[in-house]
């Protein structure tokens, strides 16, 4: 991929400082960009990589003071690298392009335009699959799933049966949807199964990061929102409702029967109690575990989780305890000795 420095300015609405007659071969992180890469300058605390870069422009918001022979400023420089990101992406990575001679397709399986199967993968019967969907090696698709447009599946992700799925829907390698939630009941001295009769509904515009599990809903649906977006190594229980563009950060872990609302952030290795409702905007610190529900746009952390400054003090606290202990060991024996002193006067009396 070869583009202009003119032609990247045109795309992100970007104004050009400097050398215009610059071709671009590529994308880099500031430190390690070379000749012919572009890179990008959004955070101040690394203005002082400018100098020591090789790279032959720079991209960096409008208000930031930056001197180099070519810089494009945009109004964000970060979502403007990745705009320009999705240009220098090799359109021929992902798969095969049609339908490989060794995917298995089954019976009354609707598979619309421009779809492109790998090999190994396997519909099974009654499946539909959206217009320019690309389903890559060693995926399976159950019986009766439903795809929209638009999606690309990586390698081995496993699709259940009655799945639904919607349009621009991103699913990683491994990615498992429609499992069997996680429902026993403990009778006649053993752990016996509870059928799961739902379904799971990814809506428009999610993507699920490598390894994660969607558990399909006992009776109704487990349902992803609208541009909703999870990490790696997530696991989201049965009859899960997730809102709109929420963000599920790696090896968050969420019991059954959540209702989680709009525009909610859960950081890495936290955790929710199951039957809860997360208010809108609720952000749950890393680490932390949700155990009630809190107000909209709530900062929380800790186990259980607290509002975060509380939780911050607390935490600075006990980082201190081994010098509240030597202090009130000190301040122990000092009024012992106090004492021993007072008992010595009166018996002196």
């Amino acid at each position: 991929m070869r583009k202009s420095v003119l032609e990247i300015a045109k795309l992100i609405d970007g104004q050009i400082e400097g050398e215009k007659e610059i071709w671009i071969t590529g994308l880099s992180g500031i430190e390690e960009a070379k000749e012919g890469d572009l890179t990008f300058l959004a955070n101040a605390k690394y203005a002082s990589l400018v100098q020591k870069t090789k790279a032959s422009a720079i991209i960096v918001d409008r208000e930031t003071e930056c001197s180099y022979p070519t810089i494009i400023r945009a109004k964000d420089a970060s979502f403007a690298f990745g705009q320009i990101a999705s240009l220098f992406l090799d359109e021929d990575y992902s798969c095969h392009k049609g339908i490989h001679p060794t995917a298995y397709i089954g019976q009354d399986v609707n598979i619309g335009q421009d779809v492109n199967i790998g090999p190994h993968a396997i519909i099974e019967d009654g499946a539909t699959i959206g217009d320019r969907t690309t389903i890559t090696g060693g995926v399976y698709v159950g019986p009766k799933v439903r795809i929209g447009q638009d999606c690309l599946f990586y390698a081995n992700v496993s699709i259940r049966e009655g799945v639904q799925i919607r349009d621009r829907v991103v699913l990683h390698p491994g990615v498992v949807l429609g499992a069997d939630g996680f429902g026993y009941i403990y009778k006649d001295g053993r752990h016996q199964k509870i059928p799961q009769l739902g379904i799971v509904v990814l809506e428009d515009d999610v993507e699920v990061g490598a390894n994660s599990c969607i558990d399909r809903a006992r009776f109704e649906k487990t349902v992803i929102g609208q541009g909703t977006k999870i990490d790696n190594l997530v696991q989201i229980a049965h009859n899960i409702q997730i809102g709109k563009n929420c963000l599920i950060v790696a090896q968050v872990g969420m019991s059954g029967s959540v209702i989680i609302e709009d525009n909610v952030i859960l950081a890495g290795q936290s955790g929710v109690n199951g039957h809860l409702r997360i208010k809108k905007g609720t952000i749950l610190m890393g680490k932390s575990v949700i155990t009630k529900s809190w107000p909209e746009n709530s900062k929380v952390m800790g186990i259980p989780a607290r509002p975060y400054n509380q939780a911050r003090r607390s935490t600075v606290c006990y980082q201190r305890l081994p010098e509240y202990v030597k202090q009130i060991q000190e301040l122990k024996q000092r009024v012992e000795d106090l004492e021993c002193q007072l008992k010595e006067q009166v018996d002196q009396e």
